[in-house]
């Protein structure tokens, strides 16, 4: 599910400032290159023990990933249930209290990188 309207999408900010930013907010950059770099939070539904992960993809605007003064561009912010053994879904419904939790994050994350 792509999440609109999260005030992030475009936000162009140095890769050091984004880690710690987003590390604050419980995020992790999980999987990157030299060039790309997706941030991932786990969040649980406890109701059904069912994982899902808030993620937002990012791709340098200047520089490369290695490089802690890059400047990263934040293009897409999306939430998916994690299926078995290692897939994300991402159409399925999302519960509200994920869903509630997820925009918690995102407006700290957005108010820290301010």
């Amino acid at each position: 599910m792509l999440i609109e309207n999260t005030g992030l999408n475009g936000t162009q900010v140095d890769l050091a400032t984004l880690d710690e930013s987003a590390e604050k907010v419980g995020f992790i950059r999980w999987q990157w290159e030299y060039t790309r770099a997706t941030y991932d939070l786990k969040l649980t539904d406890a109701g059904t023990n069912s994982d899902y992960f808030l993620r937002f993809s990012t791709r340098a605007v200047e520089g490369r990933l290695e490089n802690p003064d890059a400047i990263l561009a934040i293009e897409a912010v999306y939430i998916g249930r994690a299926t078995f053994p290692h897939g994300m879904e991402y159409e399925s419904p999302v519960p509200q209290p994920i869903l509630n939790t997820a925009t918690l994050r995102l407006n700290e994350l957005r108010q820290l990188l301010a």
